[in-house]
């Protein structure tokens, strides 16, 4: 067995699973900044009230995979991405916490106080993760097995414009998941957003996409010269493809379609985020291979793996469908 290239695979699917889950619950965060009616807040924040913990359950496994699996990888990504990296974390840990004691609050100004905390701390994290992937796709200097960059090599303007990509990404499946799952005035109001932000989302998804084959060489190569280009040729047509279709569900008053096709966009990217980058694990030149921890230690942690995934993905299933259904005012999960 190809070891690495197995535990390559759960970590992109670990990855993939926290951004296509967590980013819709980031994402109604973001939307506080233009729902100011309370009572929709707290419908809001009740759709993603039973599964928002369990979501982030993927980032745990992606970044301790990453830890164990490829060390060096590891190694070397961490201190070239600390701020952004740590900014996320920090972010998530405040997002958690507002959550929570939004509704212990005991004045409206306490109340606010939190729900503005929601809102930043969601804003963050979906900016820091962005900027995040921005610093890898663009490169990471090393010497010998070490990184050699300095503190701020991964802040450019193709980190800022992914940073804002994400925010906006996210904004447009938390919109697109309260079409799904609220009815009414606000979600009337989520269609208006969707709209907008399905827009920006596919002009950002653009400019990111013709801006990241000029990062490196390789990239280019593997986007424009055959046979990488019978991967990639497909992948702006099926893009093209979901906008049209969500689109069309918003104008028809579908409530399910538009958030298939705003994750339909995520997986698309990432999948050509997979194809500019394999088989490197740290661009521009550490491979999987080369990253990868001892076969004995990638055999003891994917039997665990063999145990530990299929639960999640259990549980997780299990609690969609429990907390299934339209989320009204006074029917909370709190």
């Amino acid at each position: 067995m190809d070891l690495p290239l197995i535990w390559a695979g759960l970590i992109a699917f670990a990855v993939l699973a926290y951004v296509v889950l967590d980013g819709f619950d980031l994402g109604v965060g973001i939307l506080f900044a233009v729902e100011p009616q309370d009572e929709d807040r707290d419908v809001m924040v009740n759709s993603i009230a039973p599964v928002w913990d369990g979501n982030e359950t993927w980032l745990v496994l992606g970044g301790g995979g990453l830890f164990a699996v490829f060390p060096l990888a590891y190694a070397v990504v961490m201190p070239a991405l600390y701020p952004a990296i740590i900014g996320m974390l920090l972010a998530l840990v405040f997002r958690g916490v507002a959550f929570e004691f939004r509704y212990r609050a005991e004045t409206q100004g306490g109340r606010r106080l939190w729900d503005l905390s929601f809102l930043l701390g969601s804003t963050l994290a979906a900016f820091c993760q962005g900027l995040t992937l921005g610093g890898l796709l663009q490169g990471i200097r090393m010497e010998g097995r070490a990184y050699a960059g300095g503190w701020w090599d991964w802040l450019t303007g193709f980190t800022l414009l992914c940073g804002v990509a994400v925010v906006v990404g996210y904004a447009l499946l938390g919109a697109t998941w309260l079409v799904w799952r609220t009815e009414g005035r606000l979600q009337q109001r989520c269609r208006a957003y969707a709209r907008w932000l399905g827009v920006a989302t596919l002009a950002l998804i653009g400019v990111v996409s013709l801006w990241t084959p000029y990062l490196h060489p390789r990239f280019a190569e593997r986007w424009f010269s055959w046979p990488g280009l019978a991967l990639t040729s497909p992948v702006p047509l099926l893009v093209l493809l979901l906008a049209w279709r969500g689109w069309r569900g918003l104008q028809r008053g579908e409530d399910l379609s538009p958030f298939l096709c705003a994750l339909g966009w995520f997986v698309l990217c990432f999948a050509g985020l997979g194809i500019s980058l394999f088989p490197l694990m740290v661009p521009p030149d550490l491979t999987i291979w080369q990253a990868a921890a001892p076969r004995e230690s990638q055999l003891f942690l994917l039997v665990g793996a063999a145990v530990l995934v299929p639960a999640i993905l259990a549980y997780t299933g299990y609690a969609y469908w429990v907390f299934r259904g339209k989320v009204r005012p006074g029917a909370g999960y709190h």
